[in-house]
């Protein structure tokens, strides 16, 4: 008797997070927190439990410390006072029957001088993103960072592995590390932003030892099956490409199956006519045989593009970003055919409560 083909309704288990179905709220910054990075609870304690019918939702990027974050009303997970205004967060999708995990950010390059005090940002390599940086009231061109000492990379990795045990502390059910979209990993990973001679840079097998090393120790603290990860070989993503991004994709991959980590999601650019890009091949098939746990994909997916890639195996489960943002009942529109509502990219991060909080569900008329 054949398999049955997986469908979105199906159930999965991701680590150690039992999922009920296979749809997942993927990271997306929204802003909303107040002085010192501190969560504004009772707003994203709404917005996160209105959204609970997803299978898991990951939380939007989160600072793992000053250093790392740069972007104006981001929520950070080092600090008693942050981990203090998660905990009613948490509780509230745990009280509507959903999961949450903490997705753990360093933006490395793309964090302003400004949020540091007037210090260089840090990087891989000394290097500067291209464009501007959302700093509180404007924007400003990004400046030059630095490039991290060999003596400097063990605190960074500290400071994932402390962010890791406050998320659980604030109620977390697992933690994702952010090695996509031109971050500090990312950084590291491509050989458009990593120019270094020494164990972390060159060969594509130094270049992946930061994700192995931050990986490696969360898993080591946490358990695997409260640690996943976000990688996005989809070409330039804030001035960060690879030239070889089948290569290099690949063996982070593989290494991260050898680790041993609970999902592991991608964000690539698909081509469905409107949607996405057609000039970026794929390198998703390429990372299928290399990694043995739930893959999941994400990026311009509908209730009908993703049949194929679940039922060929090639992706375990889709996570869905923006449909969200307006959808909070996106999982009952798929379940129905529903068209989704649209959302408005002019209050994506706005302060307050409009376009945040206030989007009705089906049943509510909308």
């Amino acid at each position: 008797m054949s398999a049955k083909t997986p469908r979105l309704f199906d159930p999965i288990q991701l680590g150690d997070i039992a999922a009920p179905n296979r749809i997942l709220m993927a990271p997306l910054t929204r802003g909303r927190s107040g002085a010192g990075h501190v969560p504004i609870s009772e707003l994203k304690a709404a917005y996160y439990a209105q959204r609970a019918s997803a299978g898991l939702i990951i939380s939007e990027a989160t600072g793992i410390s000053q250093q790392g974050l740069g972007w104006p009303s981001a929520p950070g997970i080092w600090s008693d006072a942050q981990v203090e205004a998660w905990k009613p967060v948490t509780d509230a999708v745990h009280a509507a029957g959903g999961r949450i995990i903490c997705q753990l950010w360093h933006m490395g390059r793309l964090v302003h001088s400004d949020f540091l005090g007037g210090a260089q940002p840090v990087s891989a390599s000394a290097t500067t993103a291209p464009g501007f940086a959302h700093v509180p009231g404007e924007k400003k061109p990004y400046v030059a960072a630095r490039a991290l000492t060999m003596e400097e990379i063990p605190a960074i990795i500290a400071d994932y592995v402390a962010a890791g045990k406050n998320a659980i502390a604030a109620g977390f059910d697992g933690v994702q590390v952010h090695g996509a979209n031109g971050y500090l990993i990312d950084q590291f990973l491509r050989d458009g932003t990593n120019f270094r001679d020494d164990g972390y840079g060159g060969p594509v097998e130094n270049r992946i030892r930061l994700l192995r090393e931050v990986t490696g120790a969360l898993v080591d603290t946490l358990g695997s099956g409260r640690v996943s990860v976000r990688l996005s070989p989809n070409g330039e993503t804030q001035g960060c490409d690879d030239s070889d991004p089948v290569a290099l994709f690949g063996a982070a991959a593989a290494a991260l199956d050898q680790i041993g980590i609970a999902f592991l999601e991608l964000r690539e650019q698909r081509d469905f006519g409107d949607f996405g890009r057609t000039d970026v091949p794929r390198v998703s098939p390429h990372i299928r045989p290399l990694f043995s746990g739930p893959l999941i994909l994400n990026q311009e997916y509908d209730g009908e593009n993703c049949a194929d890639d679940l039922a060929s195996g090639l992706a375990d489960a889709i996570s869905y970003g923006r449909p969200f943002i307006a959808n909070p009942d996106l999982v009952e529109r798929l379940r129905t055919g529903a068209p989704f509502t649209p959302d408005n990219y002019r209050i994506w991060y706005s302060p307050g409560p409009e376009g945040y909080v206030d989007w009705p569900t089906m049943a509510q008329g909308a």
